[in-house]
């Protein structure tokens, strides 16, 4: 059988003599011979599939259905070959490296799945249901070693890492990498100047990359919080703005850019063994990122960090966060500022459980909250949320493969979709995904 006959021949659903049972049939015609497909409804559905798939699309199809008990049978046509996901054919290996398909085989075999778990064409699309929305992994291995707590952003049609965490038992590392396509990632510096990239704040602001903050030699003695505040046009030359910014050292603090001026909020000056004290509420802003005035030394929110901020609709909002060690606590409760002196509470309680070390981004007029941990109870998660008002929270599910559930990962808006980069799962991972929404789609 050759590569397009097997990649046509997909999802192989049959076992010879039992299709009286089946919900509902499809056959496919590949070169000379005819492959029946069939799903089977016994208040379950079961997927007889082609070869050894691997367990993406078995996780796939449970997600397509979440109301139902979904089980996959394999080795059908190709026998006991492997069938791996689009992704995992260009790293090679054993498993993909000895199979007769290729990346296209995953775009198939989706295809299939989704028009016998959903009752839906392919090539229809009900006026009722919109495009389907799924995530795509872009890398499964980017260039970067796996990490989380890295600095990220969007500057001169680039997606930009600086430096990270890959244990608390060593100084971070001081990298910087870049990519314009998410596949292929260029080291534009392997050792910064700047120290403190453990969970550091980062931000673009009047046409300069910046990093500022963060935490230096995770639980080793000499560990320290930073106020020093870089910049840099090209990320590989870095000049220290000020050494010694005004507000206290602290990493963890949400950043944003807003009326012209760049701010920080809340944070903490004591990652490691800190306590309620080391936790902060203040607020403050530079229109240079050299002098910095205060805009309120409590905001009125609890103090936190590991929490988020973004700008939509002129108003800055924070959301989540709390604390980690050596007592963990954590808020789903979202403010809102239109000034950031005067702080108003949306919710008290989102939708979405409570949670440290999640990203956000601001994409088709929306506030999103994506992944992060909790520890009550204590966990990863991969639920993504949106929001136009802070208040009012909507889950969005997506079909297809997903990224696993991770903490401190990187969020980016580029080239009109969501990404998001590495992060702890665990293991630390380097993997690269992508989310494209319609333009108009139906919030």
């Amino acid at each position: 059988m050759n590569n397009r006959h097997v990649i046509r021949s997909i999802l192989i659903l049959l076992l010879t003599g039992v299709s009286c049972f089946a919900r509902g049939q499809e056959q496919v015609h590949a070169g000379s011979e005819t492959l029946e497909i069939a799903v089977f409804d016994v208040n379950a559905r079961i997927l007889f599939a082609p070869g050894e798939l691997f367990v993406e699309y078995q996780l796939a199809a449970k997600a397509m259905r979440p109301d139902l008990f979904v089980a996959m049978a394999a080795y059908g046509d190709s026998g006991t070959e492997y069938i791996g996901t689009g992704a995992s054919y260009a790293p090679g290996g054993y498993e993909t490296g000895s199979s007769a398909t290729t990346g296209e085989t995953e775009a198939i075999i989706m295809g299939a799945i989704r028009e016998l778990l959903l009752d839906v064409k392919e090539n229809e699309t009900p006026s009722s249901q919109q495009p389907s929305i799924e995530w795509v992994q872009e890398s499964s291995s980017a260039g970067w070693k796996a990490r989380d707590s890295q600095g990220e952003l969007v500057y001169n049609g680039y997606m930009w890492i600086l430096g990270g965490w890959h244990d608390s038992f060593q100084a971070p590392p001081r990298d910087v990498w870049r990519s314009n396509d998410g596949k292929s990632w260029e080291k534009v510096l392997d050792d910064a100047p700047w120290l403190h990239s453990d969970l550091p704040m980062s931000a673009v602001f009047k046409n300069r990359m910046w990093m500022m903050g963060g935490w230096y030699n995770g639980r080793l003695e000499g560990r320290s919080a930073s106020n020093s505040v870089w910049s840099s046009k090209n990320g590989k030359d870095w000049e220290l703005v000020t050494g010694n910014a005004g507000w206290a050292p602290r990493c963890a603090a949400a950043i944003v850019v807003f009326k012209n001026k760049i701010w920080i909020l809340g944070g903490t000056t004591a990652y490691y063994y800190g306590d309620k004290e080391s936790l902060l509420n203040d607020v403050w802003y530079s229109d240079d990122g050299k002098s910095w005035k205060l805009a309120t030394a409590d905001a009125g929110w609890p103090p936190r960090a590991y929490h988020q901020a973004v700008v939509l609709n002129d108003r800055v909002y924070i959301m989540g966060g709390g604390n980690y060690d050596p007592e963990y606590w954590g808020y789903n409760d979202v403010w809102s500022s239109a000034d950031g002196i005067h702080w108003r509470q949306e919710t008290p309680r989102a939708d979405w459980h409570e949670r440290i070390w999640f990203s956000s981004v601001v994409y088709r007029d929306c506030m999103w909250v994506m992944g992060g941990w909790s520890g009550n109870p204590g966990k990863n998660w991969d639920d993504v949320w949106y929001s136009t008002d802070g208040k009012n929270w909507t889950e969005l599910k997506t079909e297809g493969v997903k990224w696993k559930e991770r903490h401190e990962h990187s969020a980016f808006v580029f080239q009109d979709k969501i990404w998001i980069a590495g992060g702890m799962t665990p293991p630390l991972v380097n993997d690269v995904w992508s989310l494209k929404l319609p333009e108009h789609w139906e919030k």
